[in-house]
């Protein structure tokens, strides 16, 4: 029962090696690139909301008052 065991273990072994070398890594260049776009779109939407917030804070404010 035990060499059954082994024999299934690197049998996993292999067809994880197997799947790792299926893997396309990106390049240096495409994580710069996607790294600026997440950042700038993270930055832009903040900026969206806070115009957003500070346009439904004056309006509260007026009707409040």
């Amino acid at each position: 029962m035990a060499e059954g065991k082994s024999g299934k273990i690197s049998d996993f072994l292999k067809g994880i090696r197997t799947e790792f070398k299926k893997i396309v890594w990106p390049t240096k260049d495409d994580i710069v690139k996607e790294t600026v776009a997440v950042i700038s779109s993270s930055i832009a939407i903040g900026i969206i909301i806070s115009i957003l917030d500070f346009i439904f804070k004056v309006l509260l404010n007026f009707v409040i008052k």
